[in-house]
């Protein structure tokens, strides 16, 4: 404790510049400046330097009121510690008395208590400053310094509501308690209040009480130095002393020099260097267990990352094992075929042909290994593989662990298979030739091993097959001046030929694809131009009867129309609202299927003029597709957010329901029999696998792909050999392949001003609708203006 003792002196010493005079002549200690003394040794280094908000984070990071440890009422008198606590308050009293000033605030709720039981003072003397001499500067830190830890000591206060003494009950009793009789009279405070505000603090040590009520009673008599029977029975000489310090004349109480001189405060105590001695052991084991836990956290999280990191690297390194093996067995089944051929044409030419024949396959074979060479050195320099590294590497882990997980639950009943037919009497040498473990493996057609290898590879291949969109042609029309030439849809015929627009001007017009990316003519005239009632919003041409093409209308109308007559065929006027899309059956030509904005899809035949069939929901229906093997089912997106897929032999449920766009969506494409993609006003397009459905609900898309712009307008949306193409509010057209969610390619229509001719700005323009041409890397889009171009993936 005499260390303890020294470290506050020198504390004490370091605020005598920047105290300030009370009215009674004593000085009050600078509030910061005080607590940075009174901190206690264990802190005292490490809060050198610091300003007042980390002393403030200091004190909140581990101590306690002596308030709240006093009044918790689980606590049982231990003499030492409350001897130990006593002493450390005296001498931090005894250290302001040295310099002439008087604390005042000798009270628990001044006082914090650290984990190890380090007493601190936190609430300076309460006086006036007119005698203070510092600059305004000073002042103004040290008051907000004062405030910040009033705050922060209130609202800890604050916290242990719940206690069985209410924290602001007991403190304005406390000032009560606390209170010398001088002060009561109405004389100023001195240094013998302090010490009678050292009794009571000592009586409350040693006196606990478990109920309010009795606290207050007992408080109340200790005014009158009436002292409850426990503490005369339990702590003579602790009593004894505790009447000398609160004994009504201030000249008849000890001074703290009389006080620290005492018998009471100097007296052998019972082991109590072994007690210290302990106790200072057991903070720094404390301090240590904390220091060993922390450390432990870090190698724990560490090691988790080293074992994830080698489980990475050991599946790299199986992958890489994997793919050389079959690179090695194509080169073999090569060389095979070139050794055939080789030697067929010794037979025919003879000796001196076969051997020149031979050296021109040796140099094929060298410039074919040349041309893998540079291959390989041009994807690795590829800038768009090195700027989306890291998301074709997230593509990969994902389809790895998918592929490992789908491995994994494949082998489980295989595994109880064979375990039965062993337990089942069979040889054990007919059961480890029956194990698949044992099975040879081929290393290109091991799907078990590397079935995820050649899709990945197929995707990653053409994601870097092409570098640009490029433009093939410019549909120029010749009603570019009327303002109403937003295409909604664009489709091609089933050759591929010929493709129809339609949009807001009321027209279906078909262009035939060829003539219009050979001639460079001024404007393209339609070779077949069909108008409509109303504005039209979709288009589809019939698979199996090529000049037969559909269309829907904002008046809810659907038409047929012969392409080749230039007539309307049939019209078929069931829904009450908008149809936003229309779509043929490839497996089935006659039938097809709307969706519409008064929330119903409906089948129809052709041949009849009606429908045979509706499935009606409570949202807005504004895209419906079918799949391209099967008209027994549909699916389509609505303005409920969801994508649903029908058994149209079943109509009253959906056979599985897609969530997880949060705006309309848009458009519906199948990618495949299984596979699809949806388009929704949320800035993203989606990737479903039909055959991941739980329960009927899908909620986990294979991809989410994003890189377009789309809040509010329909954009587009087409497929092809696995590329899809929408569209942007940014007047540009996207492409992405369905192996990865990033754009493959991108192109920019420019805005041309149909008058001057001349490109401007002008941020309303958008892509309004795609289509690819057939399964080729031709596609045609369209935007809001009308603008049409013909553009090529090269």
């Amino acid at each position: 404790m005499k260390g303890s003792s020294e470290s506050n002196s020198r504390g004490l010493n370091n605020t005598s510049g920047v105290s300030e005079f009370c009215t009674d002549g004593s000085k009050s200690l600078s509030h910061i400046d005080y607590v940075r003394s009174l901190l206690g040794s264990h802190k005292e280094d490490n809060l050198v330097g610091l300003d007042d908000d980390s002393i403030v984070r200091a004190l909140e990071c581990e101590d306690v009121s002596l308030r709240q440890w006093l009044d918790n009422p689980d606590r049982s008198v231990d003499a030492f510690e409350c001897f130990h606590v006593f002493r450390q308050i005296v001498e931090i009293v005894n250290a302001a008395h040295s310099q002439g000033i008087v604390v005042h605030n000798v009270r628990p709720s001044c006082f914090v208590m650290s984990s190890f039981n380090h007493v601190s003072f936190i609430e300076s003397a309460s006086c006036s400053d007119s005698g203070s001499d510092e600059d305004a500067t000073t002042k103004s830190r040290e008051i907000g310094s004062s405030r910040i830890l009033s705050e922060r000591r209130s609202k800890q206060l604050e916290e242990v509501e719940k206690q069985p003494f209410p924290m602001k009950q007991i403190l304005a009793m406390e000032m009560s308690w606390y209170t010398s009789p001088e002060e009561d009279n109405g004389s100023p405070s001195n240094c013998a209040s302090d010490v009678y505000r050292l009794g009571v603090l000592l009586f409350e040590l040693f006196c606990p009480v478990s109920s309010r009520e009795e606290k207050s009673r007992t408080m109340s008599s200790l005014r009158h130095r009436v002292l409850p029977p426990q503490i005369l029975l339990n702590w003579p000489k602790e009593a004894s002393f505790c009447l000398w310090l609160l004994h009504p004349e201030p000249s008849y109480r000890p001074s703290m020099s009389e006080l620290l001189q005492s018998e009471f405060i100097n007296e052998p105590r019972e082991n109590l260097e072994e007690r210290e001695a302990a106790m200072e052991l057991r903070d720094r084991i404390e301090e240590q267990e904390l220091l060993l836990e922390f450390l432990f956290l870090i190698q724990q999280r560490k090691q988790e990352a080293a074992d994830k990191l080698r489980d990475t690297i050991s599946l790299l390194s199986s992958d890489i094992d994997q793919v050389v093996k079959r690179q090695l067995v194509l080169q073999q089944r090569g060389s095979d075929v070139r050794s055939f051929l080789a030697s067929r044409k010794r037979i025919r030419q003879g000796a001196e042909t076969a051997a020149a024949e031979e050296e021109n396959d040796e140099n094929t074979i060298d410039e074919e290994s040349k041309l893998d060479d540079t291959i390989e050195h041009t994807l690795l320099e590829s800038s768009r593989l090195m700027r989306n590294l890291k998301k074709l590497e997230s593509v990969y882990f994902a389809t790895r662990y998918r592929q490992i997980k789908a491995a994994a639950a494949a082998e489980k009943p295989l595994a109880r298979y064979y375990s039965a037919l062993s337990s089942n009497g069979r040889s054990s040498e007919k059961s480890s030739m029956s194990s698949p473990a044992q099975l040879p493996k081929d290393p290109i057609n091991d799907s078990r091993q590397g079935g995820w290898i050649d899709p990945f590879l197929e995707g990653l291949c053409k994601y870097l097959s092409f570098s640009k969109l490029r433009v093939k042609a410019n549909l120029k029309q010749g009603d570019l001046l009327n303002s109403s030439n937003l295409v909604c849809a664009i489709g091609f015929d089933r050759d591929g030929e010929f493709f129809a627009t339609a949009g807001v001007n009321k027209k279906i017009k078909i262009f035939e694809c060829e003539s219009i990316i050979k001639d460079g003519r001024d404007i393209h005239y339609p070779v077949v131009e069909l108008a409509s009632r109303s504005k039209l919003s979709g288009i589809c041409w019939n698979s199996y009867i090529k000049s037969q093409v559909a269309s829907s209308n904002f008046e809810g109308v659907v038409q047929v129309w012969d392409v080749a007559r230039s007539q309307l065929v049939t019209e078929m006027k069931e829904h009450e609202k908008r149809v936003w899309s229309i779509d043929y059956s490839s497996a089935d030509p006659t039938l097809l299927a709307s969706g519409s904005d008064d929330g119903s899809v409906k089948l129809w035949s052709i041949n009849q003029g009606v429908s045979i069939g509706t499935i009606k929901t409570k949202a807005n229906i504004c895209c419906v597709q079918f799949p391209s093997e099967s008209g027994r089912s549909l699916t389509f997106g609505s303005a409920d957010h969801k994508v649903y897929y029908y058994d149209l032999r079943n109509p009253k449920l959906p056979l599985c329901t897609m969530i997880g766009h949060n705006k309309t969506v848009s458009y519906v494409r199948f990618l495949d029999s299984s596979t699809l993609v949806s388009s929704s006003t949320d800035n993203t397009l989606k990737l479903w696998d039909l055959s991941m459905s739980i329960s009927g609900v899908n909620e986990t898309p294979l991809h989410s792909f994003m890189g377009h712009t789309n809040v509010k307008n329909f954009v587009g949306l087409s497929v092809s050999d696995g590329y899809i193409a929408t569209g942007s509010e940014t007047n540009e057209v996207f492409v992405y392949h369905k192996a990865f969610p990033m754009p493959v390619l991108s192109y920019k229509f420019k805005t041309i001003d149909p008058v001057s001719d001349l490109e401007v700005d002008d941020a309303s323009q958008f892509i309004s609708s795609v289509c690819w041409r057939g399964q080729s890397s031709t596609l045609v889009a369209a935007n809001s203006t009308g603008n049409i171009k013909i553009l090529e993936m090269v």
